[in-house]
């Protein structure tokens, strides 16, 4: 945030641009600053800049022939250059702003540059809380109808312009004047235009005597022969208009309305547009005003104000709107063009501005019939102890859902909407990635399942791993499965590219195929809750608790599962407490990695040493001698025990991984009740552990 006191000593006056012909801009990629750039290159100025990140507006301005740097340095500043912040910089952290100081060059903001350059223009700015964009777009349109072809200055890009501004040759300039950190102090108006007026930029303001007093001062900027014109129906306008002792003309929706429609709906832009006419009133010769109004009414919008982003069977708009009375007139503004369910996704815009208007909040979202909140957009703020979505969540009184994190919002609105549904993403922070990305969702719905294969892994398992992942792949290939394997090891440690598991492209479902540590032992199911992936098999607790031996032996005891003797051991040297023979495993391994079958108590110690080389404690066990079986359980099913007869005297790892080494017969040679009750204690063993899926 912009503070008073760094306005006023960190940088240079505006008459110190004078002069010069090259300009360095920090943010070039945001809609203010983008606009400044081509204005500056349009009037043969050098431009160039940097943004911390690529996106849409910095590849136009690279097409355009302005250089981009994406990624913040002192690098490629020059002794003859100005350089232009926006006031989302910090000064004291950018690499820009040090080198800029290094090399004794003028430090300007944005505003300095906009109005620096709109010098030679008859300026009309509009200001005020909300509205600001549409009404600077209205009265663009309105008076290049009327054939005075002016330069038009706007806060978002406008698609009938294809971009935020558009430059004109007639002598009007019409500018969005915003009243953030007082940057419209630097510009200099023929003619303001007060949309209205309420408390907002607290942290910058503070109070409502500080912000009206500051738009008070920007309005006795006007000249003699200046105009005033506001919103008479808006308390604060009129209260500025009251203390202006220059010409003034109020407006308001109890006046003249022209018959014709307007392209955008709501009566906040019926408002806008009457803005926008009386300024064109002014401007115009009378035989135009009525050719004016037709380019109001025609104004199709800016992006991110009630924007039609997709008009299928659920629509999807884009709304900029960041404050309750902005909310609410958005809200009733779609009530007028669209019938169905209205689904409001919402994300807070710093806490400054939230936490004085919880209930305002509140009372404004419940205009919609469902409310999705998400986590507050902080831009330049350190969180607030006690201000948090989850405080309007409370107060909403329409079915309401809050989903933390914006990066779930997509697949999770997709999960809560149906056809006839009407969805808007709102917000004036970076909520505008929600309505492309949903819309993705949408059609992730109409294609076939998509399965990700996760094997390799980094435990002593992987090479089984490995055959296992491209069996079950083939196998699901077979079947129809659009079906891709992820060595999921490799994919963290190499790069740490987990892009195949995010996004619209992510997996419908993960298939683990990876086996032992950090695989089946509630690891990797632990990545994949974080990244909101469904999987196969048990959760991270059944997972945990199984993989652990000893600890699945303790689960067993208690549910009255008969177990074998046994002793947990984190050193060779450890006293076993009962006789041999034994059968001596690392606790945490599988696949018989680093089994042992003992039967001279001399080679006890060596065996546990060589567990130990798998993990970091071993489980000591009564050898039982018998018939080996395992019961397989799937979807809460047993299913008929297998026989597992190795070719040699014990079942090690080459007993059960080298082909013709074991023979496994289904279903074991047992008599029919003891096959029973080996399904039976399985079953029960799988449900005490909390397992699920396939064990």
């Amino acid at each position: 945030m912009r503070k008073a006191s760094e306005i006023q000593t960190a940088f240079s006056p505006t008459d110190a641009l004078d002069g010069h012909r090259s300009f360095f801009l920090v943010g070039i990629g945001g809609a203010g600053m983008s606009a400044v750039a081509r204005m500056l290159a349009h009037r043969g100025f050098s431009v160039r800049g940097t943004d911390s990140t690529a996106g849409p507006e910095t590849e136009r301005l690279a097409q355009e022939g302005i250089g981009v740097r994406i990624g913040h340095s002192g690098e490629g500043l020059a002794s003859d250059d100005v350089l232009v912040v926006t006031d989302a910089i910090d000064l004291e952290a950018s690499p820009e702003v040090a080198r800029a100081r290094e090399l004794e060059i003028p430090i300007v903001r944005r505003s300095q540059a906009l109005g620096w350059v709109l010098k030679p223009y008859k300026t009309i700015c509009v200001t005020g809380t909300h509205g600001k964009t549409t009404t600077t777009g209205m009265i663009g349109a309105g008076l290049i109808a009327a054939g005075l072809d002016p330069t038009v200055v706007v806060g978002a890009a406008i698609p009938q312009w294809g971009g935020p501004v558009r430059e004109g040759k007639g002598e009007w300039a019409v500018v969005e004047a915003c009243e953030a950190y007082d940057s419209f102090h630097d510009l200099r108006p023929d003619m303001v235009v007060l949309t209205n007026l309420e408390l907002d930029h607290v942290d910058f303001h503070g109070t409502w005597e500080n912000l009206r007093d500051s738009v008070g001062r920007f309005v006795d900027h006007l000249p003699e022969n200046g105009q005033l014109i506001y919103c008479a129906d808006d308390a604060g306008a009129s209260e500025i208009a009251e203390r202006f002792r220059g010409k003034k003309q109020g407006y308001g929706l109890n006046g003249k309305i022209p018959v014709q429609a307007l392209a955008i709906p709501g009566d906040h832009n019926r408002l806008n547009a009457l803005g926008a006419w009386s300024a064109a009133q002014y401007t115009s010769p009378a035989s135009d005003t009525d050719t004016a109004w037709k380019g109001i009414a025609a104004f199709t919008g800016a992006e991110r104000r009630l924007q039609l982003l997709h008009d299928g069977e659920v629509k999807v708009y884009d709304d900029y709107a960041h404050h309750p009375t902005e909310i609410e007139a958005s809200l009733k503004a779609l009530r007028e063009r669209q019938g169905g369910r209205l689904v409001v996704v919402y994300q807070p815009h710093l806490y400054s501005r939230t936490a004085p208007l919880i209930d305002e909040f509140a009372a404004a979202l419940s205009h919609a019939d469902l409310v999705v909140l998400t986590d507050i957009y902080p831009a330049r703020e350190a969180p607030m102890p006690g201000v948090s979505s989850a405080r309007i969540a409370e107060k909403v009184t329409v079915p309401v859902k809050y989903i933390p994190s914006r990066h779930l919002l997509p697949r999770e609105v997709a999960k809560l909407v149906k056809k006839g549904d009407v969805v808007v993403g709102m917000g004036a922070g970076n909520i505008a990635e929600f309505g492309p990305a949903f819309i993705k969702e949408l059609q992730r719905k109409e294609a076939g399942l998509k399965v990700a294969v996760l094997y390799g892994g980094d435990s002593a398992e992987r090479e089984v791993s490995l055959h296992t992942g491209r069996a079950v792949a083939a196998a699901l290939k077979r079947k129809g499965y659009e079906t891709r394997l992820i060595d999921i090891s490799e994919s963290l440690l190499a790069n740490g590219d987990v892009s195949a598991l995010i996004g619209p492209d992510r997996p419908d479902v993960c298939f683990l195929a990876v086996h032992g540590t950090n695989a089946e032992d509630g690891a990797i199911q632990g990545l994949l809750q974080m990244l909101h992936l469904p999987y196969t098999g048990s959760c991270i607790g059944a997972s945990s608790i199984a993989m652990d031996k000893d600890a699945t032996k303790r689960v067993l005891e208690v549910h009255g599962i008969r177990v074998p003797k046994g002793k947990l051991v984190t050193n060779p040297d450890e006293k076993i407490d009962f006789p041999g023979p034994w059968v001596v495993k690392p606790n945490a391994q599988g696949s018989t990695v680093g089994l042992s079958f003992v039967e001279d108590p001399e080679a006890l110690e060596w065996a546990i040493a060589r567990a130990l080389a798998y993990d970091d404690s071993v489980l000591v066990e009564e050898w039982v001698r018998g018939m080996e079986i395992s019961t397989p359980i799937l979807v809460g099913e047993a299913l008929p025990p297998v026989e597992i007869a190795p070719q040699g005297e014990h079942y090690d790892f080459a007993s059960k991984y080298l082909p013709g080494a074991t023979e496994e017969i289904v279903p074991a040679r047992l008599r029919p009740e003891v096959l029973k009750e080996a399904q039976r204690i399985a079953l029960e063993a799988h449900r005490a552990l909390g397992c699920s899926g396939a064990t």
